[in-house]
């Protein structure tokens, strides 16, 4: 009995154990389960939240990346719309552009005077016309307002530098001369009748004589261009009422003939004053150098002026000629032995001497011969009147018939 008891005892002891020890392992493994998936949670949670400033950085980096990409793409297709040809410039092709190694080249800066017929074409009409007609500034003027060509600012020196950092911007020139304008958002509006059109009266051209040893052609083109701005100052001059006697010339801007010529190829000018029909294109117009201006000033070394060189308005004159006849003289003597300025002075003396000395000759023989005949006559006049002398004097005797 006391064995079957204990026995009893000890088997009831150890189910009350493994009944006790159940709960304890079902916590173990709920706590280990609560553990691993608050673990797994954060783990998560980190994991979600990296991902999301992993997917932010490379959002943020793939914006500035699409940013950068699409300036770039902006300023290369702006750099392309320049490099590729516009339809005007297809439509009206310009002249071909002056050789960089020409043999022979002299630059001079001439003044045009609209006041005078030749340039005339330039300045009328002074208002634009029912069918579109302008005058040149007009039509620059409208073309630096859309921005269609760049301008590039006037230096006192009266060089042209058309370098990038020279650039115009058409804003500064209309506060510079007071211009009348106004803002529509990007775009700047100018009334017609503010254009100051009518008071350019004249022009600065360059002009580049050259000879292209490529196709021995000789050729003399304008290859930029200058409007001159005539204003009026605050003294009034009483003989000429209503008219200021220190009239200054404002210089606007510089503009290269190449970057405007498709644009002057568009624009028709009457040429005549007789005949109406007679009209070319501007670009023709100095093409065929049909102005007319004075040289004030030549590429030189000392980048001085033709009247600081000259001195003097006689001088001035003296000198305009000059320079005019070396240009003709070049062109002329352009296809035989190189021109020297000495030689031909030789050659010329030499001629003229060669030619005096066949007109003193010829001028000797004729007198010689005057001589020879006035000695014969003289000879023959005194030998007549010594046998007339010494002679009886003639009787005449008259026979009778019988």
């Amino acid at each position: 009995m006391t064995i079957h008891k204990y026995l009893l005892i000890s088997a009831l002891m150890l189910g009350c154990t493994q009944l006790s020890a159940q709960p304890a392992q079902s916590r173990v493994q709920n706590n280990q389960t609560r553990t691993t998936t608050g673990t797994a949670t954060r783990t998560t949670g980190t994991t979600t939240g990296t991902a999301t400033r992993t997917t932010g950085t490379t959002t943020g980096t793939a914006t500035r990346t699409t940013g950068t990409t699409t300036r770039t793409t902006t300023a290369n297709r702006n750099a392309a719309a320049q490099q590729t040809p516009s339809r005007a410039s297809l439509m009206f092709p310009t002249t071909v552009e002056q050789p960089a190694d020409a043999s022979w080249r002299r630059d001079i800066y001439r003044e045009l005077d609209l006041t005078k017929d030749e340039n005339a074409a330039l300045y009328y009409p002074v208002e634009p016309m029912a069918n579109g007609q302008v005058n040149l500034f007009t039509l620059l003027f409208q073309l630096l307002n859309t921005g269609k060509i760049p301008a590039y600012t006037y230096d006192p020196s009266g060089l042209e530098n058309f370098n990038q950092d020279n650039r115009m911007h058409f804003k500064d020139m209309l506060d510079r001369f007071e211009i009348p304008y106004e803002v529509n958002g990007n775009s700047i509006k100018v009334e017609p009748v503010d254009v100051p059109s009518a008071e350019v009266l004249s022009y600065f051209v360059k002009e580049s004589s050259y000879y292209d040893q490529h196709t021995a052609t000789y050729h003399s083109r304008v290859t930029a261009i200058c409007p001159v701005m005539h204003r009026a100052g605050n003294v009034i001059d009483f003989n000429s009422p209503g008219f200021a006697s220190d009239v200054q010339k404002n210089p606007l801007f510089w503009v290269k003939i190449e970057d405007i010529e498709t644009y002057l190829s568009q624009h028709e000018v009457m040429t005549s004053n007789i005949n109406n029909a007679a009209t070319m294109s501007l670009a023709d117009f100095f093409a065929t150098n049909k102005y007319k201006g004075t040289i004030y000033m030549t590429a030189n070394m000392q980048g001085k002026s033709l009247i600081q060189e000259a001195g003097s308005d006689t001088a001035l004159v003296a000198a305009q000629k000059k320079i005019e006849k070396e240009m003709v003289d070049f062109e002329q003597h352009i296809w035989h032995a190189p021109v020297d300025s000495a030689e031909l002075a030789r050659k010329d003396s030499i001629a003229a001497a060669e030619q005096a000395a066949k007109k003193a000759k010829k001028s000797t023989s004729t007198s010689s011969r005057t001589s020879a005949r006035a000695s014969k006559s003289e000879k023959s006049s005194s030998s007549g009147s010594s046998s007339s002398g010494s002679s009886a004097p003639r009787v005449s005797v008259r026979r009778e018939r019988h």
